[in-house]
């Protein structure tokens, strides 16, 4: 190698390590940038200007209404089903967790599917179920117990004369799966 390449390599070795430096260099101080743009404009503004941390409140939950959510069990079959509490009081878009308790009181495996219904019927559309135990098939061990959640929110979109909702869940039995003949 001649005394002009290696000048040459060496330049572009110093840019190539300039050009590094300045990467690392700008993703170091993204963080800040990003802090401030947000602050300025005033979008996901987690600590405020006296250093105090906020969380970000839900928009959405109507604060001014208060609403009853009664809660019911039946069961048809050999189970023992039920709500663990008969009631709570929600704010429309408050995302709120309830247990349903059920007991197989059978000295067999069995698998039930649990069905809801609302009233008044216009809520229905209104009452949002993020997890639900009735969104599948239950499967339950001989005398097994067990707490089932449901997670909700009421959209805040159910029409002011809807004070208080009834959420029903009626726990059968799937027929003709014979968990003993298969053993």
């Amino acid at each position: 190698m001649d005394q002009e390449t290696r000048g040459l390599n060496r330049q572009l070795l110093a840019k190539l390590l300039v050009i590094a430096v300045m990467m690392f260099g700008f993703g170091y101080a993204l963080i800040p940038v990003y802090k401030q743009i947000c602050e300025v404009l005033g979008i996901n503004v987690l600590t405020q200007k006296d250093g105090t941390v906020t969380l970000d409140q839900n928009t959405q939950v109507d604060m001014s209404r208060t609403v009853t959510v009664e809660f019911d069990g039946n069961a048809q079959g050999p189970w023992r089903f039920r709500p663990v509490v008969a009631s709570m009081q929600v704010h429309p878009g408050q995302l709120q967790t309830m247990l349903y308790e059920v007991v197989n009181t059978q000295p067999r495996t069995m698998q039930a599917q649990a069905i809801p219904s609302y009233a008044p019927q216009s809520a229905m559309p209104h009452f949002k179920k993020v997890e639900c135990f009735c969104f599948k098939q239950q499967t339950l061990k001989a005398n097994e117990a067990r707490q089932m959640p449901v997670v909700f929110y009421i959209d805040p979109a159910l029409p002011k004369d809807v004070k208080t909702i009834t959420l029903s869940y009626t726990f059968f039995e799937i027929a003709g799966l014979d968990q003993t003949a298969s053993k």
